[in-house]
């Protein structure tokens, strides 16, 4: 280590110490020597430290910075313990440092998933999932939730947005991962997502005396400009990092129709204001071009979803610098088995689907900042690079889908001093993509090298053949 680097972690310790004794009856030559004896006695911690954390250098052919308009040739990656020291192209390897040559790949920031819920994952076949969600029990979720985690986090994604759960399922997950009891991608979460009375979040379609009560604030159900500011307040408590809410209705949920308003103004303003005072950003599960509307002049952060939103829309959504977060793979992954769900819902989402293909186009023609985001739990969780294919495939340049699952997101979600992007002191999430994915975008689903806070966690050699 050197010296600048070790004297910045000793001088806070001496400031402390320093103020501590000048409020004492000692001598200040006293004083002076107790200090003396923090710095002597903590240099040598600090030095062994240093030694015990040795210099990474990742090497590959290319290298996509999480914000550049192209990658570069001859990438390199410096990593000193959980923070990246450097990155660029033919950089100086540090004598002793290790190295691990990537060869004919492409070296990038971790991916992130904007739109996730990592516990729980349909299945191709509805009913009986149905029936297992009244008969696993918590514990049984619970686990499964670490086996999703960790696909997601081998796929190359380092952090995901989780956008509503139960049971405090997902704040236990985000916890077991960051206390590193089980290995998955940084979560931020929302607890339970919040709605109205018989809407999308609610639990609806079924007889009226199977429900063993009704759903309240605490739950994310509420009514009224107080009742969502209360709503807020219980998923904060319970530990929410981001607030989720439904302005329309939704494909998989049986009584609601998917593009109807479910929030007025009114509510949707209390909700994001609420929010934004706790300093939490606000998601918008939006299908509805009216509903969307209402939650962009309300603040919102992003609108998900966004199926059958119009120009007029989307230009507020540039103007406002509002997110949207397509989820293209949710709609290409149920329309494939629509015969498999029940009509209500294959009906919802054939329109959903029809809709999103222009929407998409129109949103990229007219400069909307676009996010990252699947919808992982509608299509099997692991799969979520599959989403850069439709992106591209609906007019997006592969560089900007590839932005947009790094740098964009990273802003997206609050946390771009800490992640998404190449940059010395930034955490060292970093992932390898054999050849070069603005070449071929598919590469991005073949990821074969995984670090995520300067640990490898997947380094498997067959994916560059």
């Amino acid at each position: 280590m050197s010296q600048p680097h070790l004297w910045q972690q000793l001088v806070p310790r001496i400031v402390g110490s320093w103020n501590k004794m000048s409020r004492s009856p000692l001598p200040w030559t006293r004083s002076l020597v107790a200090v003396a004896w923090v710095v002597a006695a903590t240099a040598p911690a600090l030095a062994q430290e240093a030694k015990a954390q040795p210099v990474i250098a990742l090497k590959a052919a290319r290298l996509f910075d999480g914000k550049s308009d192209g990658v570069e040739r001859n990438g390199v990656v410096l990593v000193r313990g959980p923070k990246i020291l450097a990155a660029g192209t033919d950089l100086a390897i540090p004598p002793g440092a290790e190295v691990i040559d990537l060869g004919d790949a492409t070296l990038s920031p971790g991916f992130l998933d904007a739109h996730t819920h990592l516990t729980g994952e349909s299945t191709d076949d509805w009913k009986q999932h149905f029936v297992d969600e009244f008969r696993r029990e918590l514990a049984e979720r619970a686990i499964e939730s670490t086996v999703h985690a960790r696909k997601v986090l081998e796929a190359g994604f380092t952090t995901v947005r989780d956008v509503g759960s139960e049971d405090l399922l997902d704040v236990g997950l985000r916890n077991a991962i960051a206390r590193g009891l089980v290995p998955g991608p940084r979560m931020l979460v929302a607890v339970h997502a919040l709605g109205a009375r018989g809407g999308h979040a609610d639990r609806t379609g079924l007889r009226h005396d199977l429900l063993v009560r009704e759903l309240g604030p605490a739950q994310g159900i509420a009514h009224g400009a107080d009742g969502f500011r209360e709503a807020v307040r219980f998923q904060v408590n319970y530990g929410a990092d981001v607030i989720k809410f439904c302005a329309s209705g939704g494909v998989l949920s049986l009584a609601d129709e998917v593009d109807t308003p479910q929030l007025t103004a009114e509510e949707m303003t209390a909700l994001v204001d609420e929010a934004h005072r706790l300093r939490k950003k606000v998601a918008a599960h939006c299908h509805g071009d009216r509903a969307a509307r209402d939650a962009i002049l309300a603040g919102v952060d992003s609108i998900e979803h966004g199926s059958f939103l119009g120009e007029e829309t989307l230009r507020l959504m540039r103007a406002r610098g509002t997110f949207l977060v397509p989820t293209l793979l949710a709609g290409e992954w149920l329309g494939g088995k629509l015969e498999k769900y029940p009509p209500e819902i294959a009906a919802k989402a054939r329109a959903a689907l029809a809709a999103r293909s222009a929407m998409f186009r129109n949103a990229v023609r007219l400069g909307v900042r676009i996010g990252f985001g699947t919808d992982s739990a509608v299509s099997p969780h692991g799969i979520n690079a599959r989403e850069f294919a439709l992106m591209t495939g609906l007019g997006m340049s592969p560089i900007a889908a590839l932005r947009s699952a790094t740098s964009c997101d990273a802003e997206l979600l609050g946390i771009a001093a800490k992640v998404g992007t190449l940059e010395p002191g930034k955490l060292a999430d970093i992932i390898a993509v054999p050849g070069d994915p603005t070449a071929d975008i598919t590469a991005t689903e073949r990821v074969f090298f995984v670090m995520k806070e300067g640990k490898t966690v997947k380094h498997d050699r067959r994916g560059t053949r």
